[in-house]
This record gives C-alpha cells, structure tokens and sequence, in this order.
C-alpha cells in the first residue's frame, strides 16, 4: 500500500509522519497484502483560523483499491484524534466494501451451482 500524506496549514514534522504511517498501516490486515494498486492519500491540517474556541483540525483519508474509491473526513480539536477518528472510519469502510465482495462471489457461487445442477438433471 502506498501512503501519500499532504498537510495544510501545518507542517509535517517526522512524529507527525511516523504516527500517520502508523495508523494507515493498521489498515494492512483489512486489506490485500499483493495488491500493489491500493493507494492511500491523507490530508491533515487546520480548517480554518477564525475559530473563537481555537484550532479545528481535520484529517481526510481518500482510498483507491481495486476499482473501488474508499473516503473518511473527520474534524476534531485535537490532530490526533481527527486521524484516528478518519483511521476507524476507513476501517468500517474497507470492512463493509470486502463483506459485500464476499456476499457477491457467494452468490454468484450459488447461482453457477444450481446452473451446473439443471444441466446434470
């Protein structure tokens, strides 16, 4: 998986880069280890600086695998809890996306079967 992080309005120090790989690399186990065509590009920053309250940070994770566009925004006031906020979102969403793959070969395995079982008959 390749990980391409942009930052806005922040600079991204090398903690900052360490934790995102971090967490994006929990995301390994949900996915295809051999797929080399899953990219992932994370976007962290400030909102905006009008705030009265502070800092609004955000973090956006846009994922592409196989042919399939996966995304996550969260907006938090701490950095680090919009990533892991977007982190678990992305999760579900990557969860949800293999369980219908699942469901849809299952099916279609049924459908093929009762196929071969009239030709039989």
């Amino acid at each position: 998986m390749k990980i391409n992080v942009k930052t806005t309005g922040i600079e991204l120090t090398e903690a900052l880069s360490d934790y995102v790989d971090d967490k994006m690399g929990q995301i390994e186990k949900f996915i295809d280890v051999n797929d080399e065509s899953v990219v992932c590009n994370v976007e962290i920053g400030v909102s905006t600086k009008h705030h009265q309250s502070g800092e609004i940070f955000r973090a956006e994770i846009n994922m592409h695998m196989s042919g399939k566009d996966l995304r996550a925004e969260s907006e938090k006031e701490d950095l680090y809890l919009a990533i892991n906020d977007a982190k678990e979102e992305i999760v579900e969403e990557v969860k949800s996306y293999k369980a219908k793959q699942q469901t849809l070969n299952r099916k279609s395995g049924g459908i093929l079967k009762r196929i071969l079982k009239g030709f039989e008959k």
